[in-house]
């Protein structure tokens, strides 16, 4: 049985170690945070840190994450970045629907730690694999931009 260490914590997981880690999150570990959107990393609603990194953890098999850190979104407030993201996606009202929202929190939060002051061009590559289906993009942006200038 494979252990993982999710949001801080070593989890031993009732999962082969080819499961990708959004079904060993979801379905075998009960986080429903991460959400299911393509399954083919080509939406981001999976989106998940591997070590601070984002990746899509619908391909992404539990075996690649051994010995690492992944954070969920369930997680990431407890990081002065993230809590800073999420906080300027509430001031935006950038939700409508929400159900990418997770996997775009993670994105975001993942830029802000590598570039603390990303231009549009750095916001629009490192959000590039997100879709929202709303089209919030307008307001994701400016929550970026807004929670970039609350940690300055």
């Amino acid at each position: 049985m494979p252990t993982l260490n999710i949001n801080g914590k070593d989890t031993a997981v009732n999962a082969d170690e080819s499961t990708p880690i959004l079904w060993a999150l979801r379905d075998t570990l009960g986080m429903t945070g991460t959400k299911f959107g393509c399954g083919a990393a080509l939406c981001g609603a999976c989106t998940v840190h591997l070590n601070g990194a984002a990746i899509r953890s619908c391909i992404t098999p539990i075996s690649a994450a051994a010995g690492q850190k992944i954070t969920t979104i369930e997680a990431v407030a407890s990081d002065k970045v993230g809590k800073a993201v999420q906080d300027a996606w509430v001031k935006h009202d950038v939700a409508q629907c929400g159900y990418c929202q997770s996997g775009q929190v993670m994105s975001a939060t993942a830029l802000l730690k590598s570039n603390a002051k990303p231009s549009d061009a750095d916001i629009d590559g490192a959000m590039a694999g997100n879709i929202c289906r709303c089209g919030t993009y307008v307001r994701i942006r400016a929550a970026i931009k807004d929670a970039a200038q609350a940690l300055a």
